[in-house]
């Protein structure tokens, strides 16, 4: 009991801290700090309808398949319906500006940040970190130093070295450092250093070689220092020294500010030494470089066209609502919040379903859930809900704002209710709350500030796979998902179907 109070306690504290920095104003008149308030059902003034459900699908632009699947299977049953025709409203949430980076020449492909690469330094080796000959020497109360950094081209690490100064006894220290990959616990490299193996003294700084492969694209490590002896490091601030990327192949990144991860991973922050490393293909990376603007001349080609084609589809089918975001995947949760924003100006209803656009969806099913009675707002959140789920700190995934080891509760992604209240509160809200890795952690955060009712469901798959009486299931191709809503019309089951 007592390990799942330390586990959770640092998610709840995160999740309360980044919320309350960000939503200080009072809660609206008549409304509990708690909970969000419950908007009144009539119509707001130039709305004149009103809707039980409204569903909102996360859609890539390049999503056209998808959204013309699910178009002619659960979207068409629900248009067609009798019953859910003027009780459901569906729209697609798509960012209404592509990113104009082309993915070859961003950082990662799930943002729309430029590799901002130039003028390489080739064919030759790079000192990491130089330090001012003015700069005070002496040792710091620091036994464990670390820093992080990115690799953003291949690179290889020949060297690891420690800053220490030799008197007239020559180098007098016992230092140990490590190179770590990110959330790895076993060193990539260790060189340790002492009176009798000291390693090669360059201006002010003891290297010593180390085994050498390259460290590619997208790597994330941390360099540690640490002192053998009774005394500290010798160390800097990160600020303090001269850090040489090579003309943009490595980034080197304090804590707090986007570091990898956001805390160090030992120790203080700081540079009590450094390390030597070359670049890597620097005949691809200058072809790279060369084909550059003809290559974002042909993307933003590409982007008009795409612009042309999406007002094309939206004109045929009145069913896109585009957001002012870069649609990217780090900007999913963004998408998410200037949807509900449009949701509570333009429409009067009582629910909203999330879902994505590569999920199976039972409407009916859903609505008849509903109609039980056992599900009702206010504060009603309902789902499939991820407990104590890990952060990732590299990967697609890489959180890199959320300091806890682990999120606060979050529903799965394929698709989760909440009530018209919630809704408001996150429209009101949303340019206040911060965005974190992915639109369903984030959800989960900010719902930690106001503690909605959680109802547990497992017939909304967080998996790809089929289940009878399944209300959603994720992940699936367009050929997927007209095959299980084939089988849905033909025998009420997407899962087995024994007509022939």
């Amino acid at each position: 009991m007592r390990n799942w109070l330390v586990l959770l306690g640092p998610c709840v504290l995160g999740a309360a801290l980044h919320l309350w920095l960000r939503l200080r104003s009072p809660p609206p008149a008549g409304a509990s700090a708690a909970a969000p308030a419950d908007p009144p059902a009539s119509f707001p003034p130039g709305k004149d309808s009103h809707y039980d459900l409204v569903v909102g699908v996360l859609s890539a632009r390049h999503n056209h398949e998808l959204r013309d699947v699910i178009r002619s299977t659960w979207l068409r049953h629900s248009r067609q319906h009798p019953a859910l025709s003027q009780r459901v409203l569906v729209k697609f949430i798509i960012g209404a500006r592509g990113c104009e980076v082309p993915v070859e020449d961003r950082e990662d492909p799930f943002s729309c940040r430029l590799l901002n690469i130039s003028d390489p330094v080739l064919n030759q080796e790079i000192e990491a970190f130089t330090f001012p000959e003015d700069a005070p020497a002496g040792s710091s109360e620091d036994r464990v130093v670390s820093v992080s950094f990115r690799v953003l081209h291949p690179i290889v690490i020949t060297s690891l070295g420690v800053l220490g100064g030799a008197g007239a006894g020559g180098f007098q220290r016992n230092i140990t450092v490590r190179l770590y990959q990110a959330e790895q616990e076993e060193a990539l490299f260790v060189a340790r250093f002492s009176p009798p193996s000291c390693g090669v003294q360059v201006s002010r700084l003891w290297y010593k070689p180390v085994e050498q492969f390259v460290l590619p694209e997208s790597f994330e490590g941390t360099i540690v220092w640490e002192s053998q002896d009774r005394q500290g490091l010798e160390a800097r601030a990160l600020g303090s020294v001269a850090v040489h990327d090579g003309g943009g192949v490595l980034r080197v990144t304090a804590a707090g500010e986007g570091a990898w991860p956001p805390e160090p991973t030992e120790g203080v922050v700081g540079v009590a030494g450094g390390f030597i490393y070359t670049i890597q293909e620097g005949d691809a990376l200058l072809r790279n470089l060369r084909s550059r603007p003809g290559r974002r001349a042909e993307h933003l080609r590409s982007l008009r066209a795409e612009d042309a084609s999406l007002r094309a589809e939206s004109g045929r089918h009145g069913d896109i609502v585009f957001v002012d975001v870069v649609d990217t995947y780090r900007n999913v949760p963004a998408k998410l919040l200037r949807f509900y924003q449009w949701t509570v100006r333009a429409t009067s209803f009582d629910l909203l379903l999330k879902t994505d656009d590569d999920c199976y969806i039972d409407l009916q099913a859903v609505l008849r859930r509903l109609a039980r009675g056992s599900l009702r707002g206010p504060s009603l959140w309902w789902g499939n809900f991820r407990l104590n789920w890990a952060v990732d700190r590299t990967g697609k995934w890489q959180e890199l704002e959320y300091p806890s080891p682990a999120y606060p509760a979050f529903a799965c992604g394929s698709g989760y209710v909440v009530s018209r209240d919630i809704v408001h509160w996150l429209a009101g809200n949303a340019d206040r709350l911060k965005t974190y890795q992915g639109e369903d952690v984030s959800m989960g955060i900010w719902m930690a500030a106001i503690g909605p009712k959680r109802y547990q469901d497992s017939l909304w798959l967080c998996e790809k796979t089929c289940e009878t009486g399944m209300l959603s299931s994720p992940q699936h191709s367009p050929r997927e998902l007209a095959h299980l809503w084939r089988l849905k019309e033909r025998c009420g089951d997407p899962c087995q179907c024994e007509a022939g």
